[in-house]
C-alpha cells in the first residue's frame, strides 16, 4: 500500500421562543456585512475512507468487514488529516516507524493519546492551517493585513493561549492593536455564530477601511479514539480536519465596486433555536482522553419536528418562505441529518447536492465547513438568497441569510 498522500431527555413538540423569534422587521439597508474575500484550506494527508476503516479496525480489534460496512454508511469517500504522512502512513501500514503517540503499541491504551498530547497536535498543526486559508482570503480581497482591526477565531477541537490568534497576528502581519474575539465550543455551527458577530461588529465600526478577518480551523481527528464503541464509530467515521476564512466588512463602508456581484455575499441576517429537551442529543466534552462526542439516534426525528415550525416563521418576519430560498447551505453533519432537514423543510433531492458532495469528498470538517458549502455555491454562481443552516450542541439551529 502507498503511503497516503497526504452528544432521560424529554420531548416536546411545540418549539420554544428566543430572542431572534421576537417580531423582526426586515433588517435595515446598510447593516450588512460584506464578504470581500474567502478562503479554504486542507491539510495535505489525505485517506481514502476504505483506508481508514481498515486501519482504526485493525486498531480497535474489530471486525474489519463490520467497521468497513459502518464506515460506507457516512457516505463519505475520502477525508484530509492533518498529521503528518508518515503519521498516517503507520496507522495505515501498521507499522511504528515515527515515535508519534498516535501511533499504537503493543500493549498501549486503548484510549489512545492524553488530552495533553493531542493539544499539543493541535498547537504544532492548527496555525498553519488557519494561515493558509486567512492567506487567500486576504489575497482575494485584495486587503492589506494592516487594515484588519478585528480577527474572529473559531474552534472547538484545541484550546492554546496564546493560540491560533497569535499565530495569525504574527504570521500575517497583522496590527498589534487589532481586536480579538474567539467562538470556542460551538461545534458544527461555530462559522455561523462568528459570521454574524462579524456583521454585528461592522455595523458598529467606524472606521470605513478597517476589514474583519475571521478565521475557522479545526482538527478533529486527533480526537480519534481506538475503543470500538459505537459513539467513536460514528465520530471516526465522520469527521475531518480543514480551515476557512473570510474578510470583509460592513455594507455602510463598501464601495459599490466592493459589493456583491456574482462572486461575493453580504450576511444580511442571522437566527438560532434551541430545540427543547434536547440537551443531551449531543455533546462534546473533555475527557482524559481528548474530547468525548455523543450523538443521540433522535436528532434527525428531533429536527423533524422543531425546525420548520420555526424557520418558517423566522423567515416569515423577513418577507421570505422556504420557496424564496434560492441556494441552501445545510451542513452536512452525516447523510442522516441532511435527510431529516430535507424532509422536514420539504426539500427537493438537488436543494442539497453541494452539501451531499462536500461531504462526500471531505467528511464533516466540524466550523469550517459551512464556509467550504459558501465557497462552493459561489464559485456555481448558485441563485440567492442563500440559507446557511448548522446544528450543534443544544440542540441548536443556528442560520445565517445571505445575499
Amino acid at each position: 500500500m502507498n503511503a497516503p498522500s497526504c452528544h432521560v431527555s424529554r420531548q416536546g413538540t411545540e418549539p420554544l421562543e428566543s430572542a431572534s423569534d421576537a417580531p423582526t422587521a426586515p433588517p435595515p439597508g446598510g447593516m450588512g456585512f460584506v464578504i470581500e474575500g474567502l478562503g479554504t484550506a486542507l491539510p495535505q494527508g489525505r485517506l481514502e475512507q476504505a483506508q481508514t476503516a481498515r486501519a482504526l479496525a485493525r486498531i480497535s480489534g474489530s471486525d474489519p468487514a463490520k467497521y468497513a460496512a459502518l464506515f460506507r454508511r457516512a457516505n463519505i469517500q475520502a477525508r484530509h488529516f492533518a498529521l503528518p504522512p508518515d503519521v498516517l502512513s503507520d496507522l495505515v501500514e501498521g507499522t511504528t516507524h515515527t515515535d508519534s503517540p498516535f501511533v499504537p503499541r503493543p500493549g498501549s491504551d486503548q484510549d489512545g493519546p492524553s488530552t495533553g498530547q493531542r493539544m499539543k497536535a493541535y498547537s504544532q498543526f492548527a496555525p498553519e492551517l488557519a494561515l493558509r486559508a486567512a492567506r487567500i482570503a486576504l489575497e482575494e480581497a485584495g486587503v492589506a493585513p494592516e487594515t484588519v482591526a478585528h480577527l474572529i477565531t473559531v474552534s472547538c477541537t484545541g484550546f492554546a493561549a496564546p493560540g491560533v490568534d497569535l499565530a495569525l497576528i504574527e504570521g500575517l502581519n497583522l496590527p498589534r492593536q487589532v481586536q480579538r474575539l474567539h467562538v470556542g465550543f460551538m461545534g458544527c455551527h461555530g462559522a455561523v455564530n462568528a459570521l454574524r458577530t462579524a456583521r454585528g461588529l461592522a455595523a458598529v465600526e467606524e472606521d470605513p477601511q478597517a476589514r474583519l478577518l475571521t478565521v475557522a480551523v479545526e482538527l478533529c481527528s486527533i480526537h480519534f479514539r481506538s475503543r470500538p464503541d459505537p459513539r467513536s464509530v460514528v465520530a471516526n467515521a465522520l469527521f475531518a480536519d480543514g480551515a476557512a476564512a473570510v474578510v470583509g466588512r460592513g455594507e455602510r463602508h463598501a464601495t459599490a465596486a466592493s459589493l456583491p456581484t456574482g462572486s461575493g455575499y453580504r450576511v444580511v441576517d442571522g437566527g438560532a433555536m434551541l430545540f427543547p429537551g434536547t440537551a443531551e442529543a449531543m455533546t462534546w466534552t473533555i475527557g482524559d482522553h481528548g474530547y468525548e462526542m455523543t450523538l443521540d439516534p433522535r436528532v434527525p426525528e428531533w429536527i423533524g419536528a422543531h425546525l420548520r415550525p420555526w424557520l418558517e416563521p423566522w423567515l416569515a418576519r423577513r418577507g421570505l418562505g422556504l420557496e424564496s430560498i434560492g441556494s441552501w447551505a445545510v451542513h452536512p453533519g452525516g447523510p442522516r441529518v441532511l435527510d431529516a432537514t430535507a424532509e422536514a423543510l420539504g426539500l427537493p433531492s438537488e436543494a442539497l447536492a453541494v452539501s451531499r458532495q462536500t461531504l462526500a469528498e471531505l467528511g464533516n470538517l466540524s466550523s469550517p465547513t459551512i464556509l467550504f458549502l459558501l465557497e462552493r455555491l459561489r464559485r456555481r454562481s448558485a441563485p440567492r438568497p442563500v440559507l446557511a443552516l448548522g446544528f450543534g450542541p443544544g440542540l441548536a439551529a443556528e442560520v445565517l441569510l445571505l445575499e
